[in-house]
This record gives structure tokens, C-alpha cells and sequence, in this order.
């Protein structure tokens, strides 16, 4: 019996240093299209949604970085990201003969979240993901399409969430590890995580579960970093074949130092 051999698939999420940068987003884009292979593309929302906040006098409330979504949030983050940020993105990749759609959970209910709990703290209608359904990307995937991930799910009852894009890109590579062999790429302006934060040349080039444990108790990594790194062991412990953390290039040459997980 011929056991066929599972097609490898990227999943990579680029961060509001991309898409803030208009230059920098085209560049994106126009090398992501020609990326050979199956693949997905995450995006999270950049600061357009905090300026049009500003021009139409709603409240920006962020508690550790994060953000509070109350009714007008969610309006306004379901405009500008499943709006305005995805569907330039998709129109970019359409532009180098990169046939993309553009999703959030809700389409062809993709990603089922349910909303975080009041307590300890409120973040309103933010969404913790419950479950990826994989056979609507599958088909899409198998035919050549790329879909296009912002970062809102839904709970399946009509309520649409504001859901972390890292959070977002681990659970869809969770999902569609059934069905290939999934990279997950992390892409954001540092090359790789730091030893040193004020030297952007310290790159560890490799975190295990154990250094990482070690790592965090020595206060290397901290703050922002530990999220994205549980995200990363958390889909390394659930069938992801590979995990990368570092700035866009390392999608295009391997070479590029970046940093790499893996469990042990």
C-alpha cells in the first residue's frame, strides 16, 4: 500500500508593522504571491482602526496592550479589518496573479469562538477560538486559492468577535494539519526573538519547550513575546509540523536568521 505523502502548507501572520506601512505591505505581498505552495495568509489590523477611532470620537481602550471591544469597537474594527485592510490585501494578491479570498470565521463558519469571560477583566466582545473547520479551506486550498484571514470570528449565534490574529493563524494551522503538513510563520519588524531587546542582532535562533521554560524564568523573554510563544508551542503540542518566528524574509530565504521552535 502507497501512503501519500501530505502536501506541506504555510500559514503566515503579518503583523501592524506591515500593514502600517503602505511601501512595505506592497513588497509583502507582491513575494508572497509567488510563495509556490499552498498557503494562508493572517493579518491583524494595524493602527488604522485607533486613528478612525480618534476621527469619529469613539473611546480606544487598550488594558495590557489589548483591546476593549464594546458595541462601536466592534462596528468599527469589522470595517476597517474585514473591510478595508482584507480586501486590499486581497485585491494586491489578485494583482500578481495570486487568486485569494478574504475571511473572517463567520465566512463559511471557519473559526467558531466563544466571547471571554467578564472576569478578571472585561474586554468586551473579544473572542477566545473554540474550533477550526477545515473543509471549506480545504477545498479552496486544493484549488489553488489562498484565503485571506482578519482577525474576527464568530460564536455561531450571529455575534462576531475580536479575536487575537496570533491565536487566529495557530488554531487554522491546527486545523488543517489533519490535512497537510503545516508551517507556521510568524512575521513581525524584529528578526527573530531577542536575547537582548536593545541588541536586534541577539537572535536565538532555536526555543525548545525546555529553554523556554528557562527563558522565561530568567526574564529573557517577557511581556508581548510569551502570548506569541505559547501560541507557538500550543500548536507544535497539536500536529503543527514547524514554527518560525522572525521578520518576512525568512519566508524567502531560509538562510535569514529568524528563530525556530520546537518541542523538545
Amino acid at each position: 500500500m502507497i501512503i501519500e505523502e501530505m502536501k506541506t502548507i504555510k500559514i503566515v501572520k503579518i503583523g501592524g508593522n506591515i500593514i502600517n506601512d503602505e511601501a512595505a505591505l506592497h513588497s509583502f505581498l507582491a513575494n508572497f504571491a509567488q510563495l509556490k505552495g499552498p498557503k494562508v495568509l493572517v493579518h491583524g489590523g494595524g493602527k488604522l482602526a485607533s486613528e478612525l477611532a480618534k476621527q469619529l470620537n469613539i473611546p480606544v481602550t487598550m488594558i495590557d496592550g489589548r483591546r476593549v471591544t464594546d458595541t462601536q469597537t466592534l462596528d468599527l474594527i469589522t470595517m476597517v479589518y474585514a473591510g478595508k485592510i482584507n480586501k486590499q490585501i486581497v485585491a494586491q494578491l489578485q494583482a500578481h496573479n495570486a487568486n485569494a479570498i478574504g475571511f473572517t470565521g463567520a465566512d463559511g463558519n471557519t473559526i467558531i469562538s466563544t466571547k471571554r469571560p467578564a472576569e478578571p477583566i472585561d474586554y468586551g466582545f473579544a473572542g477566545d477560538v473554540v474550533t477550526v473547520n477545515p473543509q471549506v479551506l480545504t477545498i479552496l486550498i486544493n484549488n489553488e486559492v489562498t484565503p485571506v484571514f482578519c482577525a474576527i470570528t464568530h460564536d455561531a449565534n450571529g455575534q462576531l468577535l475580536n479575536t487575537n490574529a496570533d491565536t487566529i493563524a495557530s488554531e487554522i494551522a491546527i486545523g488543517l494539519s489533519a490535512h497537510f503538513s503545516t508551517e507556521l510563520y510568524y512575521c513581525f519588524e524584529k528578526s527573530g526573538v531577542l536575547s537582548d531587546v536593545t541588541d536586534d542582532n541577539s537572535i536565538i535562533e532555536q526555543i525548545t519547550s525546555e529553554s523556554y521554560a528557562q527563558l522565561k524564568a530568567d526574564g529573557v523573554i517577557f511581556e508581548g513575546m510569551l502570548p506569541k510563544l505559547d501560541n507557538c508551542f500550543h500548536a507544535l503540542k497539536n500536529n503543527v509540523h514547524k514554527v518560525h518566528i522572525g521578520s518576512t524574509t525568512m519566508l524567502f530565504n531560509s538562510k535569514n536568521k529568524h528563530t525556530s521552535l520546537q518541542l523538545s
